[in-house]
Parts: structure tokens; sequence; C-alpha cells
């Protein structure tokens, strides 16, 4: 089941600029990585245009958008878009969805009914349920991702999180969490390079602060710029032997599939080196 994810997706940070990703989308592709998650960032989608450009440059990876905020995008429009790229290139287009930020918007008002409504709007526009992913953390979100879309794409989560989130979705949905990483074995060049990617904006974001005290951590951990505990349970760090270990947990936890984020010391640096030498550890086994 959802094989054609693979379990290991690229998950490109905006910060390494469109073009830029456009370019690294076939070469992760030819390393293996069959799901090619894009981050998107505050800003709208639009006519999805990068996601459509990153399917154009491939042949038949996944492009999956992380995430589309529902505040942001009309859900009819993003419909739309979705079936001329569809119709263009087939069915490799991913439509991860969320609420974004609830401290970036004046008018935070009922966030989830504004997501139960985007989501009939998106099934409504014939956007297939399987076609769907919901950025989802808390039981009411996760409930609805399982109940009306493919499955759930979380951000910035431990496996505690993955076995709640496999329990309250149930067995068939998919499950993807994002894990961030770092391809050193200095733990700490590994803390200064993770601790900015979670600090900021995050620790500042109630949505996640509260979701990691709930599977594990203390005030205390997720204060200032967080402990190195969090830091280290968020950023795995270490040979690729032991980064698998690592995130492989969600996998023991219950996800189908890890996004992996790889950071560098340059935050605009290509994360292809890192993907590759990930990807010759993983064909060597």
């Amino acid at each position: 089941m959802h094989e054609q994810f693979g379990t290991y997706g690229a998950w490109l940070n905006p910060a390494l600029g469109d073009a830029p990703r456009i370019e690294y989308a076939p070469e992760l592709e030819e390393l293996g990585y069959q799901t090619i998650w894009v981050g998107i960032g505050a800003d709208p989608v639009g006519g999805m245009e990068l996601l459509e450009q990153m399917i154009a440059a491939t042949k038949h990876a996944i492009i999956a958008s992380a995430i589309i905020n529902m505040w942001q995008d009309d859900a009819r429009s993003i419909a739309r878009h979705y079936h001329r790229i569809v119709d263009r290139y087939g069915p490799r287009l991913l439509l991860g969805v969320g609420l974004g930020h609830p401290e970036s918007r004046d008018a935070y008002e009922k966030p989830y009914e504004r997501m139960v409504h985007y989501v009939d709007a998106l099934l409504d526009g014939r956007v297939p349920a399987e076609a769907i992913v919901i950025g989802a953390l808390g039981t009411k979100t996760l409930t609805l991702a399982g109940d009306k879309t493919l499955g759930a794409h979380p951000y910035l989560t431990v496996p505690a999180h993955t076995r709640y989130a496999r329990e309250t979705l149930g067995s068939s949905a998919f499950l993807a969490p994002e894990h961030k990483v770092v391809l050193t074995e200095d733990a700490d060049a590994a803390r200064k390079i993770g601790r900015p990617a979670v600090q900021n904006p995050y620790l500042g974001l109630r949505n996640y602060t509260n979701n990691l005290m709930r599977h594990g951590f203390t005030e205390a951990d997720v204060d200032g710029s967080g402990s190195d505990a969090l830091i280290d349970a968020l950023v795995a760090h270490g040979s690729p032997e032991a980064i698998y270990t690592h995130i492989n947990e969600h996998l023991t936890a219950g996800a189908n599939h890890i996004g992996i984020q790889v950071f560098t010391e340059d935050p605009t640096a290509s994360p292809v080196q890192a993907f590759r030498a990930l990807a010759e550890h993983r064909h060597a086994q």
C-alpha cells in the first residue's frame, strides 16, 4: 500500500529557491526519491507553476506541496489548476494542504471549520481524495485526514506523535511525517545547523510547541531556542546509518513514508550531495 511514494522522500525548503529546486528534482528522482516534497512557506501558490515545472523536469516522481495554506489560496482555484496539471502530466501531483501558523493571522477564526470546508471544496472540484494530504497534528485534523483524504503529512514531529497519528488515522491512511537531517557526526555542529531551523519560527508557534509537549517534551524543552534533547530528537544527525536508525523509528511507529529535509551550514546550499550519500547507503544495504 502506498508504494508509489517510496519509503523516503526528499523535502525541499523554500529557502533553497525555486529555480534550484526545479534543477534538483531530476537529480533526486535519479537517486531513487519517488516523492519530492516542495516546501511552500508563507506565500500563496497561485497557479502552482513551481510544482508544474518540477513535474515537467522529472519523469515519474510525485511532486507534493508542503503545504498549501488554506487561508492563502482558494480551494476552487487549486482544484482547477490541479486538473490542468494532471491532465497534461498524469496523476503525479499530491496536494498537501493545511492551516499555516495561527499566530500569522489577525483573525484566526474557526480553523477546523475552515479545513473541513476547504477539503470539501477540493473534493467538490473533483480532486480525488487520494491526491490530498493534510498537514495535521491534532486529533480533529488527523481524524479528518483519515476520513476524507489520503492521509496526513505532519511536520516537526517525533515517533511518539507518529504512533498517536497512526492510531487516530486508522490503519489504511497514508502517514508521511517530515524529519530534519544534518549529515555530520559532530553533534555540536549538527545542533548549530539544526537549532535555527527548529527555533524560527516553530518554537514560537503554539500549535507546534503544544504538540511536542503532548508527546514527551516539557515547557523547558521548548522554551527559548530549545533544549539539546529536543533539537537532537527533531534533527537527526550522524552517519547515514545513524540517521536511518533515528528516522526509521517513525516507520516502526506506523509511518508509511518519511519526508527527509536536509540542512547544511548554508541554508541556500544544495542538499543533493547529502541526499546522494543517504541514497547510496540505502542501496548498499
